[in-house]
């Protein structure tokens, strides 16, 4: 199965030197091959070139003279040698090269104290394949085995599910000293999973894991920093009604969070699908405003009273996720009291209903027609 990615790097590159962040098997190495062919590419999981490079990282400032053109440059996985980003900085001021640097974790950068460019570089993130990235999109399919390329077509999805979230998740994390103990990251992701698309109570993940609450706020850090979660802070704008300020934690990808949380099979108009359904929604605004480069903030709300929307877009849209094929008036009720705010262009609902209609002045959208406007970029106003 071709899948055809939305983050387009070439527009990228006119401009700057990009960092190309993104989770391991996203297909970081697979969209360069196929939109940058004539790059110059150093694999620091190559066992030579890291060798290399690591004995005397000026040797790539040297390497890259004897070129008779000034090819782009990419630098698989940098974060293996953040050293490397000296010579790096040097071959952009000096010679003016362009150069993609791809990378699984920000974290070992930020707190090795490497060179991160100065602004030299700006960053995009891939994230798993999203919607209008997959041919004859499946809902179900999607919900059950996630977007990892790798593992959406896989006839052994469970299998591939499973490897990842073992593998990687537990031991390469460690292997990369992000932490110390196996067992109790171990027991941390089991209970985030659990939680998942729900408020970060520490206290209480806390005691589910039985980890001390700093190290909890340390495991939710490694999973943002290593692009494998993300939160989504509370909307706090409100007058009329006080807001919950805690934010919400979200997996990066559907299929992972199934497989930690060892859900089984997902059905649909089950109690789990609605649960995907939201974090599936989730991921799709996620990755549109990080593809467009746009600058909005994907937020939510919720009242002290109750309230709730699950989505807020900036100041242009918010949006309420229902996993029914009829939306009532009561599902509207989180939408109606943000709207007595007046701070947002847009409300609206995505579902599982058949046809597009508005209720009191709020969008009911059939999910796919949603994220087909989203995607052609007819939802927020520029």
């Amino acid at each position: 199965m071709v899948f055809k990615r939305s983050l387009q790097l070439r527009p990228l590159l006119e401009r700057k030197s990009f960092f190309l962040l993104g989770p391991r098997a996203t297909g970081k190495s697979t969209l360069v091959a196929d939109q940058l062919p004539e790059a110059l590419v150093y694999d620091l999981l190559d066992d030579d070139v890291y060798a290399r490079l690591l004995k005397r990282p000026r040797a790539l400032g040297e390497e890259l003279a004897a070129e008779s053109s000034k090819r782009l440059v990419v630098i698989d996985e940098i974060q293996k040698l953040p050293v490397l980003l000296d010579e790096v900085q040097r071959l952009i001021d000096k010679q003016g090269r362009r150069f993609l640097l791809t990378g699984s974790s920000a974290r070992k950068l930020r707190r090795g104290g490497a060179n991160l460019l100065a602004g030299r570089a700006w960053s995009a993130s891939l994230f798993p394949l999203t919607f209008a990235e997959v041919p004859s999109f499946d809902l179900l399919r999607y919900l059950n085995r996630g977007g990892l390329p790798a593992v959406y077509p896989s006839e052994d999805y469970a299998e591939e599910l499973a490897s990842y979230a073992n593998l990687y998740l537990r031991e390469e994390i460690v292997a990369e000293a992000l932490v110390r103990k196996v067992d109790a990251f171990a027991r941390f992701l089991d209970v985030i999973a659990l939680s998942n698309g729900e408020e970060l109570h520490y206290q209480g993940i806390s005691n589910d894991a039985g980890v001390p609450v700093r190290t909890v706020q340390s495991f939710v850090q490694i999973l943002e920093d290593t692009l494998l979660g993300f939160t989504v802070p509370a909307f706090g704008a409100t007058k009329r009604r006080k807001a919950i300020t805690r934010p919400k934690f979200f997996s990066f990808d559907v299929g992972i969070t199934g497989a930690l949380a060892r859900r089984g099979e997902i059905r649909e108009r089950s109690e789990l699908f609605g649960r995907a359904f939201e974090h599936f929604i989730a991921l799709e605004l996620r990755a549109y405003l990080a593809y467009r480069r746009r600058a909005e903030t994907l937020c939510y709300w919720r009242s002290t009273s109750g309230f709730e929307v699950d989505f807020i877009v900036g100041d242009q849209l918010a949006l309420e996720v229902k996993a029914t094929r009829q939306v009532s008036e009561h599902d509207l009720r989180g939408l109606r009291a943000l709207r007595e705010e007046g701070l947002l262009r847009r409300y609206a609902v995505v579902s599982l209903d058949e046809a597009k209609r508005k209720v009191d002045g709020v969008e009911v959208w059939p999910w796919k027609s949603f994220l087909a406007a989203l995607w052609r970029d007819a939802l927020l106003a520029e």
